[in-house]
């Protein structure tokens, strides 16, 4: 049987506290947008092992007012992520018996799906229509039930064990790709802050316990006053004109940035969007949908096509040199006065465009053979007849 993990909000099941998470700025903040709009469309965390993908992601539950956070486990089916209907019952007793699954569990919490890029296409399909919408629906040979699922969904992936399906990976609503420690010092200050948790991990969420308070205080207010964050034309122009110039496709991407930057006001207690939260949430939403653009490509392409003109023609392109003479005879077949290609080459010279002879595909010059001298051979006497 699957099982998943589940905890509840205390601050044992908490763990390491969010506000305590050091050198991941850019992921915090991607959570804490998730979290104030869970209808973003979730987190999508790309980064080698060891960099607090799932210590941030199950720091963040604590901070919510459910404090649920669900784990996925990768060989999970479709009917326990989204619940499955008693049809017996429905015969017998003309009723829905609805049997419910992760996403219900999961309601008003976080729901973690570890290496989400070796999940089942159909359940990360599943997940992100459940994330996007708040709401699940199961139907089964015409019995239907729906019931709100308003999720933080957050999926990690390592890109060395694989990638997303594009169609997928422009599903998620914020992106964030995590580098290894950049310096020494935040290397120092990880550890240290680590150690400080492992020694004594009660008197550590003590320590950090009233910037945890304020922090969840200002999430619990930023979901509640969202909705009623404004923009202005000129924060609509900011970031259609980002989307566009970063070649994305469709406008998935404006509506993400613009619920994002929404979300970063009301984080912050405005009650309008600013530039500078259009600034600090354009990668996020950018960063998984921003197309290649090719400027500096048709240099590179070009000077190959180059190549083909430089070359000299095959009738005037030089054989291998000749291995120096042994007698005097060896160059008088080649006239000193010959016209058309010019004197030939020496056999320690190469022309400009041949390749030296330890080159890839590069022949060997031919080389001298010593004849033996064979006594010559009497013929057998015939046979008389």
């Amino acid at each position: 049987m699957i099982s998943s993990t589940e905890s509840a909000p205390s601050a044992h099941a908490a763990g390491f506290p969010f506000t305590a998470i050091e050198g991941q700025p850019q992921l915090q903040t991607a959570l804490l947008l998730a979290a104030v709009d869970p209808l973003l469309g979730g987190v999508l965390v790309e980064g080698p092992r060891g960099t607090a993908k799932s210590t941030s992601a199950r720091a963040l539950a604590a901070l919510l007012p459910a404090g649920r956070f669900v784990n996925l486990p990768l060989g999970a089916t479709e009917e326990q992520l989204a619940g499955s209907l008693d049809l017996e019952a429905a015969l017998q007793r003309s009723a829905v018996v609805f049997r419910p699954g992760l996403l219900a569990r999961a309601h008003g919490g976080i729901l973690y799906v570890d290496e989400v890029n070796l999940l089942a296409d159909a359940l990360v399909d599943l997940l992100l229509d459940v994330s996007a919408s708040g709401i699940n629906r199961v139907e089964r040979d015409g019995v239907s039930h729906q019931h709100d699922a308003r999720i933080t969904l957050v999926g990690t992936m390592n890109p060395e064990e694989g990638q997303l399906r594009p169609q997928l990976l422009d599903r998620f609503g914020l992106f964030v790709r995590l580098e290894n420690v950049p310096s020494a010092a935040v290397r120092k200050a990880i550890v240290k802050t680590r150690m400080a948790f492992d020694a004594d991990p009660q008197a550590f969420v003590e320590q950090h316990a009233a910037a945890q308070s304020d922090l969840a205080q200002r999430v619990k207010l930023a979901r509640e006053r969202v909705a009623a964050v404004a923009w202005t034309d000129a924060v609509h122009d900011d970031v259609a004109q980002r989307c566009q110039d970063a070649g994305v496709e469709g406008v998935r991407a404006d509506l993400v940035m613009l619920r994002a930057a929404r979300a970063h006001a009301a984080l912050h207690g405005r009650s309008a969007v600013t530039p500078a939260d259009v600034q600090a949430v354009a990668e996020l939403a950018l960063a998984h949908r921003r197309t290649q653009a090719a400027p500096a490509e048709p240099p590179a392409s070009g000077e190959p096509a180059q190549q083909p003109e430089q070359q000299p023609s095959s009738e005037e392109q030089t054989p291998p040199p000749a291995p120096p003479p042994t007698g005097g005879a060896q160059g008088a077949g080649t006239p000193s006065g010959q016209s058309g290609h010019g004197p030939a080459p020496s056999a320690n010279t190469l022309p400009d465009h041949a390749a030296p002879a330890d080159a890839w595909g590069a022949m060997p010059p031919p080389q001298l053979v010593a004849m033996k001298v064979v006594k010559a051979l009497k013929p057998l006497p015939s046979k008389k007849a």
